[in-house]
């Protein structure tokens, strides 16, 4: 999984990209987690918790959900979480995968470390 963090210089905004498969991860970033230390260090000692654990922690943004359970780390829309899946145009399912990212714990651990880096650097 390789990623990118950009400061733009002009207006203070910060940018994520991550590679094809796991674009969600950089909104997860930039929309719920942003500069707050405190929620990283949280989904970082959650991380730590949870391995090797069946146990599921859930972190719920605004628009998107961390899901920790069974050393795997699910990002997901919360559209997605919907029950009744009919309310959802057919057109909607071709950007499931724009909207719902699954990476292991070291992975996302480590694009957490570097993302603490970057904000507190800039």
């Amino acid at each position: 999984m390789d990623y990118e963090f950009k400061k733009n210089t002009l207006d203070g905004s910060y940018h994520v990209r991550f590679s094809m498969g796991h674009e969600v991860l950089g909104r997860w970033f930039i929309e719920e987690l942003g500069k707050d230390l405190q929620k990283i260090a949280l989904v970082m000692a959650q991380l730590e918790q949870r391995k090797n654990s069946v146990t599921e922690w859930r972190l719920e943004g605004e628009e998107l959900t961390l899901v920790l359970q069974d050393n795997e780390a699910l990002v997901q829309a919360n559209f997605l979480f919907a029950e009744d899946d009919s309310e959802l145009e057919d057109a909607m399912h071709f950007y499931d995968e724009e909207s719902m990212s699954v990476c292991g714990f070291e992975d996302l651990h480590q694009a957490l470390v570097a993302w603490r880096a970057f904000i507190e650097r800039y």
